[in-house]
Order: structure tokens, then C-alpha cells, then sequence
């Protein structure tokens, strides 16, 4: 099985499949290289980069013609110090150079399908005018990148591996639920059993503290930092002026409860769409969901955070969006933004109601309502940067996971739509789905914006 430790990545905006993806995957074939351990004679010349699929349509305001020449130079999203990266960036952009000399050629492939995943990638290098090397990866949302290889191998029929180390290996919400009856168990405490077989617990409580710092941290910049985003857009940051409104005269009225929610998501999604570091919830462009519900909700009066309690919601959430890259994708350009926001709000909707006290019954409850009312929902970025209608649409979820878990909390008795029905008919959605609502920026907002 996945870790949640897979869901929750520390990376650079704008976007996990579009940005951290790409950047990931020249890092690997580089390393591949290496690896290869060519001689110097037979070092290669120039290393192509060619961009099909969704990475081609969206990949300008995604930056990801930036990010894949960063992995080459060797930068990773983890631990990507910026101000150095700008620095052999430029010197790449000079020169049209590695520091070793080879040459960084990007080609953008409009024409040629894309074969298993919309945003495919082919590294090729060459020497003398001849191919030494080539690979083919896909960026598969949230980060997670395969190669060709990897993702032609058929799947098991069991989404559950044989001879998984984890205690409670599952391929289901209903399986998940079946544990936790069994066990007598919360979620979250199955999904820390399973995290226990991949490495010692303080080490994935460490991580999972760190995950929440660094929400947190984009939460705090995001608030406090003002002006436009980069990009043809020209769209004005508005999360600080709404929190200097909310701290200099809070408001009494009961829909403040939203401005809060609202104010939380937009920083966080603000900071992705200037490339700042944010963490894949799953994915950048979903970002600010989840630190928003943890921000409003799993902190003290006085700001301090409630450890247990963010803890409980991270590995509840992480849990449940376990069972959608899975059982499904949380790639926008494969199942739409219902992918994404739907995800992440489906996730802090289980969160949510877990720190709550829920059931593990009331807690898929919430997972499926919050995904439910996304059902369908497009990835139709405006010029294809991950602004409109992205940061709003944050701001949206929030609230909706929010409400999800009260819907959940006070429903009667077992729902009538479970979780992995409702996973399954995202599933089929996105697949239906045509492709120019699916992160390639050929439909939707994206054409009637640039046209009014």
C-alpha cells in the first residue's frame, strides 16, 4: 500500500502534476544518466524534453518547461532553496546549457497523442546527432511520476498487493470500515498501524508535524503578502486585506464562519499560484483545502495548534485519499478539478469529522458528501494558470467539507451512497469527460474569459 506520507508531498507551486511532476522527472532521467555511467566520450550533447498531452496545452502558465530544466540542474521540490535555483536557471537560460555543457532543448508537442496518462513527458538524449538514451514518464498527479514501463504493467484485479507488509492492507472504504469494526479502531489509528510497517512511528509522526508546519507557513505568507500574481492575468492577491478586515473589526454575524474559511484557503492558494512551497493535498492546486480546515479548526484561541488533533485529522484524510489514487487519479488532467478540489474536500470533510469524534461509518460518510456535490466539476484554468477559477474554488471547498462533515455528523443513520460507490462514479465521470475540461485550458472558463 501507499503511505499517506505519498498524499502529503512538501513542494513549489502552481501545480503537482504540471510542476513538481515534470521537475521530479528530470531529476530521475538525469540521474538515470548517470546511473548509465556513460564515458566521457560518450556523454551525451543535448538532452531534448518534449511536452505532450496537458503538460504541452497548460504547461506556459503551469511552469513547467521552467521546472523540468531545474530537475536537470538538479533541484528537487523537497528541498528546493529558491534563490539558488534562480541563479542556475538564469545561467541555463544564458547559456542554453547544463554547467557540463550539454545542451537543454525544449520541444512542446501539440500534435502527437498522448498513449497512457494525458501528461506524458519524453526525455531524449543524444550525441553526434545520434539517440543514446530515451525514456518516456508520466506525470500522474500529486506529484507522483512513473515511467512507461512502470505504468503499462497491468493491475493486480486486487487493488491490495500481495504480500503487503501492513497490518490492515485495504482496497476499499468497505474493507477500511470492516478493519475498523473488527479492530475496534478508529481510521486513524488503522492508517498509523500501516504507516508503523513502513518505518519507526516518531519518524512518521515527525514527518507528519512537519507536513503541518509547512501548511501553516504557507497559510502565515499567504496572509501577510500582497500585490499581483505573476502571469497575464494580473490577478490582485486579496487573502491579506480580508484578514487585516477579519482581525481589525470581526464581524458577530454567522456567515463569518465562511470569511475565515475563505481567508485560509485563498492564502494558501495564493502562495501556490506565485510558485511559493506549499504541500500536494493532495495536489497544488487543491492545496489550501485542507490547511484551512486544520487552521480554523485543529488550532486554539490564541493560534496555538492542537497537535493530537491535526494529527488525527492528517492521517484520516490521508487515508481516505488513499482510496482515491487507488481506486481512481487525483490528476486534473484525468479526472478534472473533481479530482482535485473534490478530492482534497472529500479528504478534510473525513478529517474534519473524525476531529469531531465521528465514526468511522460517519466519518466515509462525510468523504462521500464531500465528493458528491463536486461530482463533474472541470479543470478549466484561465490562460492556463492555476489562479481562476483555482484560488476561489479553495475557498469553495473549505467550506463545503466543512458542511460536509456537519451533514454527516447529524445524518440519522447509514447513508444510502457509500464512499466507494461515489469514488467509482468520479472514476467514470472523469473518463467521460472530454479532454478540453481537463487541464488543457480548451474549454470552459478558459476559452469565454479570453474571448469576453
Amino acid at each position: 500500500m501507499l503511505s499517506v506520507l505519498d498524499i502529503f508531498r512538501v513542494g513549489v507551486g502552481p501545480s503537482s502534476s504540471h510542476t513538481v511532476g515534470p521537475m521530479r522527472v528530470a531529476a530521475r532521467y538525469r540521474q538515470r544518466l548517470i546511473k548509465k555511467e556513460l564515458t566521457e566520450d560518450a556523454a551525451p550533447e543535448r538532452i531534448e524534453m518534449v511536452f505532450r498531452g496537458s503538460l504541452a496545452f497548460t504547461g506556459e502558465g503551469h511552469g513547467t518547461f521552467r521546472a523540468a530544466k531545474l530537475g536537470l540542474l538538479g533541484f528537487k521540490p523537497e528541498t528546493i532553496q529558491m534563490d539558488e535555483a534562480e541563479v542556475a536557471l538564469s545561467a541555463l537560460t544564458d547559456s542554453g546549457s547544463l554547467p557540463d555543457g550539454t545542451e537543454v532543448i525544449v520541444t512542446i508537442d501539440y500534435e502527437t497523442p498522448t498513449r497512457l496518462h494525458p501528461n506524458e513527458l519524453e526525455m531524449i538524449a543524444s550525441r553526434d546527432g545520434e539517440i543514446i538514451d530515451s525514456r518516456t514518464y508520466y506525470s500522474t498527479g500529486g506529484g507522483f511520476i512513473a515511467s512507461h514501463a512502470q505504468l503499462s504493467k497491468p493491475s493486480p484485479d486486487d487493488l491490495v498487493h500481495v504480500g503487503d507488509a501492513s497490518p490492515f492492507p485495504f482496497g476499499s472504504a468497505e474493507e477500511l470500515l470492516q478493519i475498523c469494526a473488527r479492530e475496534n479502531q478508529s481510521i486513524c489509528n488503522i492508517i498509523l498501524a500501516n504507516e508503523d510497517a513502513k518505518r519507526p512511528r516518531q519518524k512518521t509522526i515527525a514527518r507528519l508535524d512537519r507536513i503541518a508546519a509547512v501548511m501553516m507557513e504557507s497559510v502565515d505568507r499567504g496572509l501577510n503578502a500582497q500585490g499581483l500574481l505573476p502571469g497575464s492575468l494580473k490577478v490582485r492577491r486579496r487573502a491579506a486585506g480580508l484578514w487585516t478586515k477579519l482581525n481589525s473589526a470581526p464581524p458577530n454575524e454567522r456567515e463569518a464562519l465562511f470569511d475565515w474559511l475563505n481567508v485560509y484557503a485563498m492564502a494558501v492558494n495564493e502562495e501556490n499560484a506565485a510558485g511559493g512551497q506549499v504541500v500536494t493535498a493532495p495536489t497544488n492546486g487543491a492545496a489550501g483545502i485542507i490547511p484551512s480546515i486544520i487552521r480554523h479548526y485543529c488550532h486554539d484561541e490564541d493560534g496555538t495548534m492542537q497537535t493530537e488533533q491535526t494529527r488525527r485529522f492528517l492521517l484520516t484524510a490521508g487515508g481516505i485519499g488513499l482510496l482515491y489514487k487507488q481506486r481512481a487519479s487525483i490528476s486534473g488532467a484525468e479526472m478534472g478539478c473533481q479530482g482535485e478540489v473534490g478530492v482534497a474536500c472529500s479528504m478534510a470533510a473525513g478529517g474534519l469529522c473524525a476531529v469531531w469524534g465521528g465514526t468511522p461509518e460517519q466519518v466515509a460518510s462525510a468523504a462521500e458528501i464531500g465528493m458528491e456535490h463536486n461530482l463533474g466539476l472541470t479543470c478549466d484554468p484561465v490562460a492556463g494558470l492555476v489562479q481562476i477559477p483555482c484560488i476561489e474554488r479553495n475557498a469553495i471547498g473549505a467550506v463545503k467539507a466543512a458542511n460536509a462533515a456537519r451533514l454527516a455528523l447529524h445524518a440519522p443513520g447509514q447513508m444510502i451512497v457509500s464512499l466507494d460507490q461515489v469514488i467509482e462514479t468520479m472514476r467514470q465521470t472523469g473518463l467521460d469527460m472530454s479532454s478540453k475540461y481537463k487541464e488543457t485550458s480548451q474549454g470552459g472558463l478558459a476559452v469565454n474569459v479570453i474571448e469576453c
